[in-house]
């Protein structure tokens, strides 16, 4: 070999060690900012993100998960940034618990806020909020990826989801903090202690509201309509009462169309409608018999059928508006 030869062998060389150890330095750098973190997140800003991103040629050894945040919009309940910036933090806090390296040095999890970084938010082309963003080892800044809208609905779930199916790393369990602290533990069991000799005192002498028939009828109805308005949806997947209008903010969304997601003041709606018939139907087998006047009874079942057909027929309709599914009504064959 010339000796030329070998002094282009050796550049080479030194220049692929270079990149190697910057690349080293990178990934111990964010490692070590992620330790800071009790939950593993980390924040970026305009300078950091340049260094970890831009500054560093493809392939990176690693992806960035990225969460766009501004705090002047906190105060904003229908966008939800703190609760999805939450979110957000027990996803990576769980994919650290359930990993170990090299996995947990292959995805990072930032956060950027909107006043510190607002050349990055530039870059990336993005105006609109909440948005996350995964930016992989051979992406850049505009060609990342931008987790779909819809399904923020799904809070960590659906990020998790979105981490497995871009990443091919598993998020693992989702581990959220217990509801109570063990001092709110400890208290709390403190005062049931001392709550139960009052309490068998009252069941003992049937002065307990238990022991109210009112009571278990507002429960029962409570329970009907908690059944029909979609309530435990709601709860589950975390879903607002409504939406601001993207085309006009001063506007409020409380119907969805689509099949997709359901808000909850659409489910109260639907549901106050058949708790209404549901209502009048037991009034009529359980209280109009009662009624010995049979004019009253006509006209009070005449008046409760022509309501009860009337919210039937919106329940119908908004069915039809939000699905497109029509349902048709059919004559027996018979009639023809």
């Amino acid at each position: 070999m010339s000796p030329f030869s070998k002094l282009l062998l050796l550049i080479l060389m030194v220049f692929v060690s270079s990149a190697i150890a910057s690349d080293d330095e990178r990934v111990s750098e964010l490692v070590s900012l992620q330790s800071r973190s009790k939950s593993g997140l980390i924040r970026l800003n305009d300078q950091s993100l340049a260094r970890f991103l831009t500054a560093v040629k493809t392939p990176r050894p690693y992806s960035i998960l990225l969460f766009f945040d501004a705090a002047q919009l906190h105060d904003k309940p229908e966008l939800r940034l703190t609760e999805l910036r939450n979110e957000f933090s027990i996803v990576s806090s769980s994919f650290l618990a359930n990993n170990n390296p090299p996995n947990t040095n292959k995805l990072f999890f930032c956060d950027i806020e909107f006043k510190e970084s607002q050349l990055s938010f530039s870059q990336f082309g993005v105006n609109a909020l909440p948005h996350i963003r995964l930016i992989g080892p051979n992406m850049g800044l505009k060609d990342s990826e931008p987790m779909d809208q819809g399904d923020f609905s799904r809070l960590a779930d659906s990020m998790a989801e979105f981490v497995e199916s871009k990443t091919n790393l598993s998020v693992g369990p989702i581990h959220r903090p217990p509801l109570f602290s063990r001092n709110q533990l400890v208290l709390l069991t403190v005062f049931i202690l001392l709550w139960i000799p009052f309490l068998l005192k009252k069941l003992l002498a049937g002065q307990t509201i238990l022991h109210d028939p009112k009571v278990w009828l507002a429960g029962s109805v409570f329970v009907y309509f908690f059944s029909v308005s979609g309530a435990m949806h709601n709860i589950i997947r975390k879903m607002p009462m409504f939406l601001v209008d993207r085309n006009d903010p001063s506007k409020l969304v409380f119907f969805y169309q689509g099949s997709g997601m359901q808000l909850g003041a659409e489910g109260f709606a639907v549901g106050f409608l058949y708790t209404v018939v549901g209502l009048l139907l037991a009034f009529m087998t359980h209280g109009l018999v009662r009624v010995s006047n049979v004019s009253v009874q006509r006209v009070v079942m005449i008046f409760a059928l022509l309501v009860s057909f009337l919210a039937v027929k919106q329940v119908v309709y908004l069915d039809n508006w939000k699905t497109g599914y029509g349902i048709h009504g059919f004559w027996p064959s018979s009639w023809n």
